[in-house]
């Protein structure tokens, strides 16, 4: 992918734009937005507006990424209810003119009736499915029927839609998108992820048709094998080259670079089950995600040695805050301005122009083979477990070269950690997590939905009520939408239940 011919998309769509503000009309409606501008533009700033840092919430509530603070850096760390940090996902998805709900609402709304543009459609149908599979995920019920339409409708005030609904839609969407493809009709080349490439695109669609199945496993497991047996049969990824992700340079930065490498590298570090499960399989990932900073809250220039032995890596403790992290058992101590716990490498899986990898090849073959495992489709199940854990170590080498995993130890990894039929859920899973790594919110859907791994609950003592000694279910709704959009909002908490940590959506009961 050539960044600088994405980014110059980028920059045409977004220097015809007037700057605006954050008030609540600006999330479902911009007056100025250019009519005439070519949908694919549209699109392309939607595909780039999907990446948001999930760091705060998802990657803590998952165990894999921590800070100690409280203030404005907690709330999936402790367990509690900070507007600033729970709304942040559900106001980038919606906010207009950068949002990818509005700017996909429109690029629907201008191709529907081109069919020249038939194609752009459909890549637009299956990539809208995504962002509000993650913001039904995240929230529950949220606003989709007329979510969007603010320009096209004057529909300020959306009502929210139940989740379930919204999800018996996606699957509708994707499986009809999907099949609607076709590489006779005009290749949309101004694309992020394929330059319009429609045999990936396919595959694409398929994946997260089998990402979505496999939500239902719980909740209605016909179903779920149902489009599990579609998306396989209609053909999933094959290679990392299918990988959807965001490229980012020196100059579009990965959403969370600033936390790795700016103002606030000394506060974030990687958590203790995640470092302790890697070091205990002898999982050489370990060795390009992690590293001890002899300085560690210096600039990566002056930040003195590095050590990067799996062996030396201590991943920070749950349920800590930065006045009683003291009292953990093993604190490691301080070293200047930070504390001696494991962090993100700065030179590999770091970096401010890391990929943000949204559906992988790794992820769906681990997929895959949770759907063999319960019978689902064909193929083996060890096989599919195999070439996912494979894939995902393969996949490190995209943020540096450095990174790269030989095959000769990925090999000798599975081999010391084989297959194993009577724990086949609890492996798959757990390799599910791994391969989900900085990916928040599908790591964090994937652990309530199959509950692994099995993580102990964060028992810190200042936890919300909802959820003291337990897990976080979903993120609270945006202050903003209780105060403004009042009458949607008490109609969707009514049918959903409490607007709180606790309340679960459909397909975790």
């Amino acid at each position: 992918m050539k960044t600088k011919y994405i980014y110059l998309i980028l920059l045409v769509f977004l220097t015809g734009l007037n700057s605006c503000d954050k008030d609540f009309e600006q999330i479902n409606t911009n007056p100025v937005l250019a009519t005439s501008l070519d949908p694919m533009y549209l699109f392309s700033t939607a595909e780039y507006s999907s990446g948001v840092s999930t760091l705060n919430y998802q990657s803590a509530l998952v165990q894999q990424i921590l800070t100690p603070f409280t203030g404005v850096l907690e709330g999936g760390n402790h367990n509690i209810v900070y507007d600033p940090n729970s709304n942040a996902l559900f106001n980038s998805y919606y906010t207009a003119s950068s949002g990818p709900v509005v700017l996909l609402t429109d690029v629907l709304n201008k191709t529907k009736s081109l069919p020249a543009r038939s194609n752009l459609y459909n890549m637009a149908r299956i990539w809208k499915a995504q962002v509000f599979m993650v913001l039904v995920d995240t929230y529950g019920d949220v606003p989709y029927s007329e979510a969007g339409r603010g320009y096209i409708d004057g529909i300020y005030l959306p009502k929210y839609d139940a989740n379930k609904t919204i999800y018996d839609d996606l699957v509708k969407e994707l499986d009809e998108a999907t099949k609607a493809l076709d590489a006779t009709k005009t290749i949309e080349t101004g694309d992020l992820f394929y330059k319009g490439n429609i045999a990936q695109w396919k595959k694409l669609g398929n994946s997260l048709l089998l990402r979505i199945a496999m939500r239902y496993a719980k909740s209605d497991a016909a179903k779920a094998q149902q489009y599990a047996t579609a998306a396989f049969t209609g053909g999933v990824m094959q290679s990392n080259a299918d990988n959807a992700l965001l490229a980012y340079n020196s100059t579009f930065n990965h959403p969370s670079a600033n936390t790795y490498q700016g103002t606030e590298r000394g506060n974030y570090y990687i958590a203790k089950p995640f470092v302790d499960y890697l070091k205990n399989t002898n999982d050489p990932r370990l060795a390009v995600i992690a590293v001890k900073y002899a300085v560690p809250a210096n600039p990566l220039a002056t930040a003195g040695a590095e050590d990067v032995t799996p062996a030396n890596q201590i991943g920070i403790p749950v349920g800590y805050n930065e006045s009683s992290i003291v009292n953990a058992p093993d604190y490691p101590g301080k070293s200047g301005a930070a504390w001696k716990y494991s962090q993100l490498n700065r030179r590999t899986v770091a970096k401010i122009d890391i990929p943000e990898f949204i559906v992988t090849y790794a992820q769906t073959q681990l997929l895959l083979a949770e759907a063999a495992q319960k019978g689902w489709i064909t193929g083996s199940a060890a096989t599919y477990y195999n070439a996912g854990v494979k894939a995902h170590m393969d996949q490190m080498a995209k943020y540096d070269v450095t990174a790269t995993i030989p095959v000769a130890s990925q090999d000798a990894y599975l081999a010391a950690n084989p297959f194993d039929a009577a724990k086949a859920l609890e492996q798959i899973n757990t390799q599910y997590w791994i391969a989900s790594f900085q990916n928040g919110s599908e790591a964090w859907a994937n652990f309530r939905r199959s509950g692994y791994p099995a993580l102990a609950p964060n028992t810190y003592p200042s936890a919300d009520p909802a959820v003291t000694g337990g897990f976080v279910h979903r993120l609270v709704y945006p202050v903003r939408e209780k105060s403004v959009n009042t009458t949607n909002y008490n109609e969707a908490v009514a049918r959903m239940g409490a607007d709180n940590l606790a309340t679960r959506v459909f397909w975790d009961k």
